[in-house]
């Protein structure tokens, strides 16, 4: 599928504008006695906060929140808050506040070694995925989802919780196994263009700060070298109460949660003489900053300004109502800039503008106007930049017009009914990440009613001059920081420091002001005339319905009351782009590009005005395989969302400057592909696991110019020409009797040629025998590695679970092996990919990076325990780590609107059982060393096995 794929916005410290909305989302239950109070008559007071927040404090100093909440069911979220991070340590401690959040993972006092993970694997907590752990410039939160309908496991979690505030034992040994896996993480994430590249900016981003000498990630030197005291003697200093906080959020007694904390934390104190805690800031710059920086491996031109501004914390009725201008200040500025990016002659092909957070949230206290473009060349940067200068300009000067600020109005009125009528089925992790801003910022934390009174009163109240008059203040003369990142083969083309300051200086020359282009007419000019609903057929065990319609169409209907404001749909048919012809095959790609073009009279912008306020979105695509719709929307707006389905299909847009748009920006994407090791390697691997197939190999050049607009389109108009073999499944909070007429009108009626069409198996498999491939490329000591072994089979659900629990022991082993064991790597992934169609076949997967000299020894070791558990089979505790894992997931999968979708829609399309989910107990119940021993031995079969390895250029 020919797509937009820009990934070079950013220097990895989030240089792209972060657009912030303030979300409130609590649940709140109010007592009669206790109404809620009217925003009317607070303006400009505080923000009170939820009081179904539990909020208090232990007399060592420790902070806990505590909320009942069901959503979902018997499970919680306990989050350990500290707020120290990289900035309170020493000068020989940098990178040791990250390295202590690693070392509470390998032994406290009560669970010595990895038996934390270990217990809570049992428990069904999956380790990276549920249990984790984050270290910033000054915060370190660690995150436990856990069940409640365990007595023991819960009330243990609280304990765990203890444990890492205040009961990291720091073995010695365990130190110096960790020192290598610090090191992967650091090569892992970093070795790269954006990690060079961040190393030049940062002096000038953070220039001044204490910022700039504390990277979380800290010093190599000193992650190899330190001796234990310093770690312990950070862990005494700042791990102490009165710089912590328990949140638990979930379904629990409000009550016994709070026991369970004063009785797992109040025998915790702080050291005698408490070092203060530091706080640092970002001074300011009166001169603007300018920074160029190039690398060989960069594969975009990228040109950004930042107008640093003092940020507050968000406590009062006047500090939302700024926060909700500056939202609707980005939303129309970021339309406008989406209009621009759809023209064919367009100056950039990628850019965006916003208030936010400096540098995504960098330095707390400090926000920041910011803009970023990309050119398709170094030549043409300056004009890229300056265009996007111009419409800031733009708008400092002329305002937005009326009809811009209600449809920022209508969508933000919109998303505040929908948080309204959720209230009760939030999760449980919205709560937390409130809680925990409270805590680390004292941002305000106030209920679903009360959010939902103030922002309706605040929206009346706006007007646009005020709009209009915040928006004057975003440039400012003082605070600006421009920087540049290019390839280095560009170098000498891109602009100056002078003419860079100069389009700075000259952006408003010659602006106008901004003209609105909506389309005022209906999305459909009339309704369709409706069919009929021929045959039903009900599935009771899993509350499903099945309708077939007059044109062949195949309807799932299973209405949940999981969420309140909430449908989900999609469908498939047989098909896709396995029915184009070699010659057309490059255009039938780019039959997506048609679906995104917009439909009928509007174009993307134009139909996301027309649609402004409603929440009723559907689409089309086109696969390898298939083409089909999907959409969503609230009760309320569900016949848009038909709408839409009914126009993708009849009533494609034809937009050639948009079409050429996008093929020309996916030209500048494949021009400087080949710089980046990733993407040179992604490619081989590609072609490696298709055989070199012509209709499986990675786009390139000369495939764009083989690209026509009339056949994608073409093409496009003839996959949904016929839909007689669409299979539609609906989802969420609907009645069959509510969305009978919807169906019959606008699915009943969709054309249908009964052609019976189904996809072509075109060969494109992966090839057998055992294949090595080592790909050089790269300018650093940085390793991929990606094994493969696989087959072909009988695909079944008895056969996929025994697969499942030899791929979730593997991962156990290769992880403590190549992590714990090795220390030599980060992250290592075992993964498994089954697909019954076009032909059966599995894939067991094992990747890691590593460093170049270790390849062949952490290889060795990979392929070691494959033979292990061929030889012996999973562990007992391997086994029970899998069916507690999957039975929890199982628990929350039930209750989910995006699971029953996507499990109907995998059952149809695989022709199994519907009623599959009901007997998966018996099916884990099945699996046992002795079946998972047989297993490996069938299909972890070497006979079929791909190495391929990326290395650094010779």
């Amino acid at each position: 599928m020919i797509k937009r794929h820009f990934n070079a916005l950013c220097i990895g410290l989030a240089t792209a504008v972060v657009l912030s909305t303030p979300v409130f989302a609590q649940k709140k239950t109010v007592p009669a006695k206790k109404p809620v109070q009217s925003a009317a008559k607070i303006a400009g007071t505080i923000i009170p906060n939820d009081p179904n927040v539990k909020i208090g404090k232990l007399a060592n100093g420790l902070t806990y929140y505590i909320r009942k909440n069901q959503e979902p069911t018997q499970r919680a979220e306990l989050y350990l808050a500290t707020r120290i991070g990289s900035l309170m340590e020493n000068d020989d401690q940098q990178g040791l506040a990250h390295f202590t959040e690693h070392m509470a993972f390998n032994g406290t006092k009560d669970f010595p070694k990895n038996e934390i993970i270990n217990y809570l694997q049992k428990a069904g907590v999956r380790f990276g995925a549920d249990l984790n752990a984050y270290t910033g410039f000054d915060q370190t939160v660690y995150q436990l989802p856990i069940p409640t309908d365990s007595a023991a496991v819960f009330k243990t979690g609280f304990k765990i919780l203890a444990n890492w505030a205040g009961k990291i034992v720091m073995e010695g040994e365990e130190i110096d196994k960790e020192r290598g896996v610090i090191v992967e993480e650091d090569r892992q994430r970093g070795k790269n263009a954006q990690e060079r590249m961040s190393k030049q900016l940062l002096p000038v981003l953070l220039k001044g700060s204490h910022y700039a000498n504390r990277l979380p990630i800290g010093k190599l030197d000193i992650l190899h070298s330190f001796t234990h005291d310093k770690i312990r003697n950070f862990y005494k200093d700042w791990y102490r109460p009165n710089l912590q906080a328990v949140i638990a959020v979930g379904d629990f007694d409000v009550n016994e949660v709070e026991q369970l904390i004063k009785d797992n934390f109040s025998g915790l104190s702080n050291p005698a003489n408490p070092r203060p805690r530091p706080s640092y800031d970002l001074p300011d710059n009166k001169e603007p900053l300018v920074k160029i920086v190039t690398d060989p491996e960069q594969q975009y031109n990228v040109a950004q300004i930042m107008y640093k501004q003092r940020g507050g914390v968000l406590k009062t009725t006047a500090d939302y109502k700024k926060s909700m201008l500056y939202n609707m200040i980005n939303s129309m500025l970021g339309a406008r800039i989406q209009e621009i990016m759809q023209k064919d002659n367009a100056p950039f092909i990628q850019a965006q503008s916003g208030y936010g957070a400096y540098q995504g949230g960098l330095v707390p206290g400090i926000n920041a106007f910011q803009s970023v473009a990309v050119s398709t060349s170094g030549a043409t940067l300056e004009k890229a930049f300056t265009a996007v200068l111009a419409e800031n300009e733009r708008m400092s000067k002329y305002g937005f017009v009326q009809s811009e600020l209600e449809v920022a109005r209508k969508n933000i009125l919109a998303g505040n009914e929908k948080r309204l009528k959720e209230k009760d089925k939030t999760s449980s992790s919205s709560f937390v990440q409130k809680y925990l801003n409270n805590f680390l910022t004292g941002t305000s934390i106030p209920s679903t009613e009360y959010a939902y009174e103030l922002t309706k009163k605040t929206l009346s109240e706006i007007t646009l001059a005020e709009v209009n008059a915040l928006a004057k203040t975003l440039i400012t003369k003082e605070n600006q920081i421009i920087v540049v990142q290019a390839p280095e083969k560009e170098k000498a083309s891109l602009p100056t420091e002078a003419q860079l300051l100069a389009a700075l200086k000259n952006a408003a020359n010659n602006v106008a002001a901004y003209v609105d282009n909506t389309v005022n007419k209906p999305l459909l000019e009339q309704k369709p005339v409706a069919g009929k609903i021929v045959k039903e057929e009900k599935m009771d065990q899993i509350g499903v319905t099945g309708w077939v319609l007059s044109n062949g169409i195949k309807v799932l209907l299973k209405p949940t009351d999981f969420k309140n404001d909430q449908i989900i749909f999609s469908s498939y048919a047989k098909g896709g782009t396995s029915l184009a012809t070699d010659a057309n095959f490059r255009s039938a790609e780019a039959a997506g590009l048609i679906a995104e073009s917009g439909v009928g009279d509007f174009n993307p912008t134009q139909l996301n005005k027309l649609l402004a306020g409603n929440t009723g979105r559907a689409g089309a695509y086109v696969s390898d395989l298939y083409q089909g719709y999907s959409g969503s929307a609230s009760p309320k707006d569900l016949e848009t969302a038909f709408q839409m389905i009914y126009a993708y299909a009849t009533n494609p847009r034809k937009d050639a400057e948009l079409f050429n748009k996008n093929i020309s920006d996916y030209k500048v994407v494949l021009a400087n592909k080949s710089a980046n090791p990733e993407s040179v390697f992604g490619d081989t691997v590609q072609a490696v696991m298709a055989s070199y197939h012509k209709r499986a190999m990675p786009t390139n050049l000369s495939d764009l110019d083989k690209i026509s607009l009339d056949e994608a389109f073409n093409f496009y108009k003839a996959r949904f020409a016929d839909n007689s073999g669409q299979h539609f499944v609906f989802v969420g909070n609907f009645t069959l009797e509510s969305i009978k007429p919807l169906i019959e009108t606008y699915i009943a009626s969709l054309p249908a040629q009964n052609k019976a069409e189904n996809f072509v198996d075109l060969g494109i498999y992966p090839p057998k025998g055992k294949v090595s491939k080592t790909v050089y490329k790269g300018l650093e000591d940085k390793a991929e590695v990606q094994l493969y072994i696989h087959g072909d089979y009988e695909f079944n659900a008895q056969t996929n679970i025994q697969l499942d629990a030899v791929k979730a022991a593997l991962e156990n082993k290769i992880l403590e092996r190549l992590r714990e064991k090795e220390s030599g790597v980060y992250s290592p992934q075992v993964g498994l990919s089954v697909s019954k169609y076009p032909k059966a076949h599995y894939y067991f997967t094992i990747s890691f990076s590593c460093a170049a000299a270790n390849v062949e020894k952490l290889i060795a070791a990979a392929l070691d325990e494959v033979k292990q558990i061929k030889d012996k089979g999973a562990t007992a505790d391997d086994i029970s780590k899998f069916k507690s894992e999957e039975q929890r997931q199982v628990e929350l999968s039930l209750r989910d609107n995006n699971f029953w979708l996507n499990y109907l829609s995998g059952r149809l399309k695989n022709d199994d059982d519907l009623g599959q989910i009901l007997t998966l107990k018996k099916r884990l119940d099945s699996v046992t060393v002795e079946s998972s021993k047989a297993t490996a031995q069938q299909y972890l079969n070497e006979d079929n096995y791909i190495r391929l390895v990326l290395m650094p250029q010779k």
